[in-house]
């Protein structure tokens, strides 16, 4: 068995959770010893497809023309489409057709949790769907790096006092970039600093109003990668995530890896493995966010970082890579 993992155009979501989840799977098949390349040229029995542009549409075809199978990656859906992009809204319907186009090519689907399959499940596919996390590289993202922490807050030039409120993700309505800009005005004490970048041009006129608004305890660094972000994960007070939809998350399974503190929004995505006063804290408006923020920043609230420990554990990536080996099985035995 050989595994194509179809990276054509990888730069193109490098910035994105899409690149960062192909990042993962090229170290779970090699923790996993499943042999793969990335090298379209080279003799393949699965091809594993992320994306859903033009590239990725050809190349599954093409594998079927030649007998291979095709495994689809349901990174992507109509609802977490919507809200994101400037007309996102009025082309979401037409994004759902192209999406039916590219993940009825798979053999199997492979999605990242139990609510995207539910989702996918109705799209009327008749495909088998499994969920399988993204993952997490519990490597990487610990609590106790000490040099990572520092470059952290030397970099933003935090005060030993100063607390911070943490976030990461594209400028979007529908990650809730506007929610935490208001928020953030009325908790001057806290410095907020989300991570992440979006071109101007795809912004909504919603967001770039937020963002012109924005108070000074906001701080935008733009797509930083490495030491600085992992320590931020490792150093924050909280790790805020008012996403309003999701397919998973890699960053919540960030900050549940560092044992951040984690606040959610209360959405249908995390109600099978995320649980309120457990391993997260959720709340549905801003009025709870800011009194959850306030309570967890004065240890006020259930410590959760330990069962949410044990969350990041579960969806190791060396884990996922054995799941994805027995999916790549599967779908050659079918």
């Amino acid at each position: 068995m050989r595994v194509l993992l179809f990276n054509k155009k990888q730069k193109l979501y490098d910035k994105s959770g899409v690149g960062r989840a192909m990042k993962h799977q090229v170290k779970a098949l090699t923790e996993a010893g499943i042999p793969f390349t990335v090298n379209e040229k080279d003799d393949f029995d699965i091809v594993h497809i992320n994306t859903i542009d033009p590239s990725a549409f050809r190349m599954a075809r093409k594998a079927r023309r030649m007998g291979k199978k095709v495994v689809v990656h349901g990174h992507s859906t109509k609802e977490d489409f919507m809200n994101s992009f400037i007309f996102s809204n009025q082309i979401a319907p037409l994004f759902k057709i192209h999406l039916k186009r590219i993940y009825k090519l798979g053999h199997i689907i492979v999605t990242p949790t139990p609510y995207a399959k539910k989702l996918l499940d109705t799209y009327g596919l008749n495909r088998e769907v499994v969920a399988i996390s993204n993952g997490v590289d519990l490597a990487r993202f610990k609590a106790d790096n000490e040099d990572k922490i520092k470059k952290f807050r030397e970099f933003f030039n935090l005060k030993p006092d100063q607390k911070v409120v943490m976030t990461v993700g594209l400028f979007l309505a529908r990650k809730g970039l506007h929610d935490l800009i208001e928020i953030a005005k009325d908790r001057p004490a806290y410095t907020f600093i989300w991570f992440g970048h979006t071109p101007r041009a795809f912004l909504s006129r919603k967001i770039k109003k937020a963002i012109r608004n924005k108070p000074d305890n906001v701080i935008m660094p733009g797509y930083i990668a490495g030491d600085i972000i992992e320590g931020g994960f490792a150093n924050a007070d909280v790790f805020f995530f008012p996403s309003y939809e999701e397919t998973e998350g890699i960053v919540v399974l960030e900050a549940l890896a560092s044992k951040c503190p984690l606040l959610i929004r209360d959405i249908p995505i995390y109600e099978e493995w995320l649980t309120h006063g457990v391993n997260c804290h959720k709340g549905k408006n801003n009025e709870e966010f800011k009194k959850l923020l306030d309570d967890i920043i004065a240890k006020k609230t259930p410590d959760t970082r330990e069962a949410g420990y044990k969350v990041a554990q579960e969806r190791d990536i060396k884990e996922i890579g054995k799941k994805l080996g027995e999916v790549y099985r599967r779908v050659l035995k079918k």
